[in-house]
């Protein structure tokens, strides 16, 4: 019996990188990972899907009170919502991390590719391969030329293609290859970068521009000047942007025209304007023009658009005294098919009516309502069958008392605040239907008068000073891509070797000549093209 003695292994332990090694492979694998294609597509698709909500839910850059009521008819879900910024999508700061991260991702994808769109435009054909018969296109024959007149005289004939002649394995055997479609990498190239300007050029558009909406009543009545963001109803600045230094603008609306089919669905918008802008501002020059949708104004860099419209009853408030108050207030459009409106409005007594402001306060008038551009009335409720203004007329509240006008307290355009009604600061005096004209006095002895109604007009002056970079960009980046598109990479391969006929070994009575073709793809007729090229090579110069 033997017995072998067998020496134990000792095992090395892994050697452990330091602290800083690793977090620098940490950060390079992040890296890596984030600028990868699939991170693009991946977070591409997270906002598109993140966008969903923006185009679902009511947004506080385009209509707080449709936010308001919202959250007022869910008092559970609308907080939360409200929470996690469902109602400024755009703005939030989980959108703005995807977008961000979309941004890092594409630009550190894009960028290493570029150099090696770079360097692919600036390569040289590749050498012929060994065996040209594997080739999808490739052809074969003899010559009676030596291979150096044949790979010459090709040469010559391959304008526009970029050659190169080498040595082949042989002995006298010439190799010509022959490339051409690097054009396809020019817009490779081109879109690319323009892909990152466009990026780039929509992040300072963000940044550096500003968006303000602000309703004009139309019909000559006041208009607007771009002084301060205060003169619009809604103002949304850029990052760096705090409202200062607006371009010098101010527009009044002359009228405003509604085009509608039978049905009562809109056909077109259009409203003409006048402007001041730049010199006509120290002159006092208007300029006219005429506003539709999709064709805005453009003026000093500024973009002023048509957005919507609806319409501003006007009443008249005479007090017992004889004194009278007239104002023209927009209605909110409640139903988008007829324009059904509703609305509010606030009327101070004239000054000096009453001997204390307290005393004044109790007998301010509140009217407060619906609006129907061609009236229908089902006994007495209202309704409105048609958009247009044909046959106008309200249904309304009259309420006198306290409405909160000098209280300081935000109050809503479109509706009284409930709890001055149930507190008694507000008493309802009178419900009536009027039509244009018509009157109703109330117990306090104050005559209310709907006098008809105005249309307004809801325009958006939007300012980004790098507008042109960004159509440049988009252009640029569709040209590149068509170009890379249609064109492709050719690339074909000349070998001629000298062939003694008479034994079968190489002398110098006659060439060898083939020919191999190469093409990313075979569509658009590079087959025929290669028989084209090899009928013009090899045929037509024997």
């Amino acid at each position: 019996m033997t017995d072998t003695l067998t020496t134990p292994t000792t095992s090395t332990p892994p050697v452990r990188q330091s602290l800083p090694r690793r977090a620098l492979a940490l950060v390079r694998n992040s890296w890596r990972g984030l600028t990868s294609m699939r991170t693009a597509l991946v977070l591409l698709f997270l906002l598109a899907l993140a966008a969903i909500p923006g185009a679902l839910l009511p947004q506080r850059s385009l209509n707080t009170q449709k936010v308001d009521q919202y959250i007022a008819d869910r008092p559970t879900l609308g907080p939360w919502m409200d929470r996690v910024e469902l109602f400024d999508v755009f703005g939030s700061f989980w959108f703005t991390a995807i977008y961000v991260l979309l941004f890092i991702s594409l630009v550190g994808c894009i960028l290493p590719r570029c150099w090696d769109h770079y360097r692919a435009l600036r390569t040289p054909p590749v050498p012929a391969p060994r065996n040209l018969g594997r080739l999808p296109h490739h052809f074969s024959e003899t010559d009676d030329r030596t291979p150096d007149e044949v790979i010459e005289a090709a040469k010559a004939s391959l304008r526009g293609w970029r050659t190169v002649v080498r040595p082949g394995q042989r002995d006298g055997e010439v190799t010509l290859s022959a490339e051409k479609g690097y054009l396809r990498e020019f817009g490779n190239l081109v879109f690319h970068l323009s892909l990152v300007g466009l990026l780039v050029a929509i992040a300072l558009g963000k940044l550096l521009g500003y968006e303000g909406n602000v309703i004009v009543i139309a019909n000559d009545g006041p208009g607007f000047c771009t002084t301060s963001p205060a003169v619009f109803d809604s103002f949304r600045a850029g990052n760096t942007n705090d409202g200062t230094g607006m371009t010098p603008l101010c527009i009044k609306v002359k009228d405003f025209t509604a085009d509608y089919l039978p049905t009562g669905q809109a056909e077109m918008f259009h409203s003409n304007i006048e402007y001041q802008a730049g010199a006509d501002l120290a002159t006092d020059t208007w300029r006219s023009t005429e506003l539709r949708v999709n064709h805005p104004l453009r003026v000093a860099g500024d973009r002023v658009y048509l957005q919507g419209h609806g319409f501003a009853p006007t009443f008249t408030v005479t007090f017992p005294n004889g004194q009278t108050r007239t104002e023209t207030i927009q209605w909110r459009p409640d139903n988008a098919q007829t324009f059904l409106s509703s609305g509010v409005l606030r009327i101070d007594p004239p000054g000096g009516m009453y001997a204390t402001d307290e005393e004044r306060r109790q007998n301010q008038i509140a009217i407060e309502g619906l609006f129907a551009p061609t009236a229908l009335f089902h006994g007495s409720l209202l309704t409105s069958a048609f958009p247009r203004m044909d046959d106008p007329a309200v249904a309304v509240d009259v309420y006198r008392g306290n409405t909160g006008l000098d209280t300081g307290r935000s109050q809503s355009l479109f509706s009284l605040d409930p709890e001055m009604i149930k507190q008694g600061r507000l008493t309802k005096e009178a419900r009536v239907n009027l039509r244009p004209g018509e009157s109703t006095t109330l117990p306090s002895g104050a005559k209310v008068t709907f006098d008809g109604a105005e249309e307004f007009v809801n325009l958006q002056v939007s300012h980004d000073p790098v507008q042109q970079w960004v159509l440049a960009s988009a252009l640029t980046m569709m040209a590149g891509l068509l170009v890379s598109l249609l064109l492709k990479r050719r690339r074909i391969w000349i070998r001629a070797y000298p062939v003694d006929t008479t034994t079968g070994t190489v002398g110098q009575r006659r060439a060898v000549v083939e020919m191999g073709g190469l093409a990313r793809s075979d569509q658009a007729g590079w087959g025929a093209e290669f028989d084209r090229l090899r009928t013009r090579l090899l045929e037509a110069e024997k």
